[in-house]
């Protein structure tokens, strides 16, 4: 049986990204191919080549026609896109070559604290200003709105009166390691 081949999207640090690489390193049917990047300089790329996986880098111009990365997928045979820290709107012509099967996880519960703009600690900020009692990640289906798409798991955290934006981001952090290897797994088995 041929194994179901992953794309990692990313733009950072890359500790998602990472994450997913471990945990499908030695998987029977699920493989991370490739890690596409639009920063040469973010750390993640050499984190992923440093763990032998294949690094494209692209422009935002190449990026945003979709067309060069289309035809790097499909040469590659990507089946699953999955966006781990990845801090571009994906065209729609990507969308609609990988309908229902691109995953991204976002910092909040959604629908709350969503959108363009709201990423990484200006989500946190925002939850700490709203004086939320509660925080989480959503792990859910791209579509062509920011942060739209079909929620496929939520998982939470409380938040205290001591807890900053910071410290926040490091519960949230928790949270994503934990959850989102399994919910992609099991995403991608399960379709």
């Amino acid at each position: 049986m041929n194994k179901k081949s992953i794309a990692l999207f990313a733009s950072g640090n890359g500790s998602n990204a990472i994450n997913l690489i471990h945990f499908f390193q030695n998987h029977p049917k699920i493989e991370v191919k490739t890690l596409l990047c639009n920063r040469e300089n973010a750390p993640i790329v050499e984190k992923a080549k440093s763990l032998g996986i294949e690094v494209l880098l692209f422009s935002n111009e190449e990026f945003e026609s979709g067309l060069t990365v289309l035809q790097e997928l499909d040469y590659r045979a990507i089946d699953w896109i999955i966006l781990a820290g990845f801090l571009r709107k994906i065209p729609v012509n990507i969308i609609r070559g990988y309908h229902n099967r691109i995953v991204n996880i976002h910092p909040s519960l959604l629908p709350k604290f969503g959108g363009q703009g709201m990423y990484g600690k200006f989500v946190h900020e925002a939850v700490i200003d709203a004086k939320e009692s509660k925080s989480g990640i959503s792990i859910h289906l791209v579509d062509e709105e920011f942060d739209k798409g079909k929620v496929l798991a939520q998982f939470d955290t409380l938040i205290e009166e001591k807890d900053t934006p910071e410290n926040l981001a490091e519960k949230i952090q928790l949270l994503e390691h934990k959850h989102f290897p399994i919910i992609v797994e099991q995403t991608i088995l399960n379709n």
